[in-house]
């Protein structure tokens, strides 16, 4: 008698589990726009310096909101890694801690660089860019080639991209780069 395999069967999420990834799914890109809606309303951002040009406060704006996501993002994938892991679709290992450790670094660094000047904003802004732009590739690969449609794999790329878009734009507008 022959045995034919069969594909396991996959659990599928319940509707509250669907609509609770779905809702953190939505935090970064929500964040994201909060960020530029200060940035865009004029009002003095943490570090700010009077008489500033509004792309150097938009700056200190986003390396706000973008250091406290970082700061945030450490806890989740280290506190929480099992289940941040489960909500991108990824299975828990150490990479994933390493993520947690350099968040706080440049979470940290974000928050020091508001108050520091242009120099120290450009200083984080290179590894920020680099990684954030990186680890967006590298969901859209997770999309292309595992089909991996989790909704943290997904919808991040609003921040992956969004961010470093942002902060080369207010640099190049600075005249910094």
């Amino acid at each position: 008698m022959a045995v034919i395999a069969s594909e396991p069967e996959v659990q599928q999420p319940s509707e509250s589990k669907a609509k609770s990834g779905m809702v953190s799914a939505l935090m970064l890109p929500a964040l994201l726009a909060v960020a530029w809606a200060f940035a865009l309303s004029g009002s003095a951002p943490p570090g700010a310096v009077a008489g500033e040009a509004t792309a150097m406060s938009s700056l200190r704006w986003i390396l706000y909101f973008t250091g406290f996501v970082f700061l945030f993002s450490s806890v989740m994938h280290s506190v929480f890694a099992k289940s941040t892991a489960a909500s991108i679709g990824w299975k828990t290992n150490g990479f994933q801690y390493e993520i947690a450790a350099v968040s706080v670094g440049l979470g940290a660094a974000c928050l020091y660089a508001i108050y520091n000047g242009i120099e120290a904003m450009v200083t984080v802004s290179l590894p920020i860019v680099s990684f954030l732009f990186l680890a967006g590739v590298n969901h859209l690969i997770e999309i292309v080639r595992k089909k991996n449609y989790a909704p943290n794999n997904t919808l991040i790329l609003v921040w992956d991209f969004g961010v470093p878009i942002s902060i080369v734009a207010l640099l190049i507008s600075i005249g910094t780069f």
